[in-house]
């Protein structure tokens, strides 16, 4: 099966991680899934942690280090704008829509969430370090669980959100055939 348009194979078409690239995107995800378990065993998932995770978050775009609510999103959008015109030009589904529905078998859902992974691991890495800072210096304590979700809000997903769109747009004008 493939996940183009042209008949290809995600395998054939991925452009070759290199091992600073595969070593951040292990690194992202040990430290998200760390945190995950740590903010877990330290606070329980209780509807109190929930509702302190919700109101913390919502209270921080107008505190302190505010710029990061732009700065991660943007590096997003060039991460999301960079994969989406090359998905484009290699007739690839719309990153998310490949996600949801995507094809099955290694080169499918797994193979493209890794690439949104690589895609955005300085991102998230850059974000838990902006987060920790944060929490120490405005809330005085550290609720690891908080900094692995403020993570993913403000890097993975707008790039999820915006790598398809991208893609459909750019395909336009690699569809387009050149005027004489």
């Amino acid at each position: 099966m493939s996940d183009d348009c042209r008949g290809q194979s995600l395998t054939d078409v991925t452009e070759p991680v290199s091992k600073s690239q595969l070593w951040q995107a292990r690194l992202a995800v040990a430290i998200l899934v760390a945190l995950v378990i740590l903010g877990v065993a330290w606070y329980g998932i209780t509807a109190e942690s929930l509702g302190r995770l919700w109101s913390d978050i919502l209270d921080r775009p107008g505190g302190p280090m505010t710029f990061r609510f732009i700065l991660q999103p943007a590096m997003a959008l060039i991460a999301a704008l960079r994969d989406g015109i090359h998905d484009a030009r290699l007739g690839r589904r719309p990153y998310l829509w490949a996600l949801l529905y995507g094809v099955r078998g290694p080169e499918g859902r797994g193979g493209r969430l890794w690439q949104g992974v690589v895609a955005t691991a300085r991102i998230i890495l850059l974000g838990v370090v902006m987060d920790i800072i944060y929490q120490w210096k405005v809330l005085g304590t550290f609720y690891p669980g908080q900094a692995g979700v403020i993570a993913i809000l403000l890097a993975f997903v707008p790039y999820l959100l915006l790598r398809g769109p991208i893609a459909r747009v750019a395909l336009h004008w690699v569809a387009k055939p050149a005027s004489p």
